[in-house]
């Protein structure tokens, strides 16, 4: 992975942890989800009058993902309800590389040199402790079991739709293409089945939540967008451990905006996931 190649994802880890905080606020998860694929819906439809369609290969990916991406959205707001940022960020997100990197090696045959393989076992452990840790929760505290449950849900949704997206992205013939027509019909969903089910009560449970839903679907394009391009630039193990680079970003968030404990475990896992990242992108 080159640097470069390596700093759009860190930058998509962080803006995929910020839209996450954002959307953790708000109370109303289907009023959240409505405004959230309406803003992928809008920037998608944007995108798509600049690149071309996705080649025929890629659509049984695109509709696979779509599906895939809708369920990831329901079992994150029912983990967020069930449990704290700081808890069940690190679990979903720890979860799902894990399970990526088994795939692209031993069922895509994707091969990393020593140093790239030795950058992403170092911030795997490291994911693995911060998940261990938010298990845990606060001294003292028991586990919230079913918050646990649901961010382990989460991230197998992760991980089942990076592997989808990975290769359907590289059947696509253009990236952008991907992206915006992703984004149409993943971001089409929600708000078309939330306007089935509350018809003319749908204006009054979003109004409260407007901007908080509709930025937080726009930042989930930039970052997800993001990550489609690194696909095409790198093997998707690398790619998708950098990513949840993310539980960094979110655990400072779950520090600084939430008052959420931050701990020893997470500074040590952050000092080793750096010393894994420059390992990755060979610059030690």
């Amino acid at each position: 992975m080159t640097p470069c190649v390596a700093a759009v994802v860190l930058f998509a880890a962080v803006t995929h942890a910020g839209w996450n905080a954002i959307t953790h606020r708000v109370k109303d998860e289907l009023a959240c989800l409505t405004l959230v694929g309406t803003g992928r819906t809008a920037s998608g439809a944007v995108l798509a009058l600049l690149a071309p369609l996705p080649h025929p290969a890629a659509w049984p990916y695109l509709i696979a993902s779509v599906v895939l991406h809708v369920g990831y959205q329901v079992a994150l707001m029912r983990s967020f309800r069930l449990g704290d940022f700081g808890q069940v960020y690190p679990i979903a997100r720890g979860v799902a590389p894990v399970l990526v990197i088994v795939f692209s090696v031993f069922v895509l045959g994707e091969r990393m040199g020593t140093a790239g393989t030795a950058g992403v076992a170092v911030v795997t452990l490291s994911l693995i402790g911060l998940a261990v840790w938010g298990v845990r929760g606060r001294p003292g505290r028991r586990p919230e079991w079913a918050a646990v449950a649901m961010a382990a849900t989460t991230g197998l949704t992760i991980a089942a739709y990076t592997v989808v997206d990975g290769v359907g992205v590289r059947d696509a013939g253009a990236a952008l293409g991907y992206i915006a027509w992703l984004m149409i019909l993943d971001g089409s969903a929600v708000p078309l089945y939330a306007a089935a089910r509350l018809r003319s009560g749908l204006a009054v449970r979003l109004r409260p939540v407007l901007l908080p839903g509709l930025l937080g679907g726009v930042l989930s394009v930039v970052s997800y967008g993001l990550i489609l391009w690194a696909q095409t630039r790198a093997p998707l193990a690398p790619v998708a451990v950098l990513r949840e680079s993310s539980v960094i970003a979110g655990a400072a968030i779950s520090a600084f905006l939430f008052k959420e404990r931050f701990g020893g475990p997470r500074i040590a896992a952050a000092t080793a996931m750096l010393a894994g990242i420059a390992l990755m992108v060979g610059t030690t």
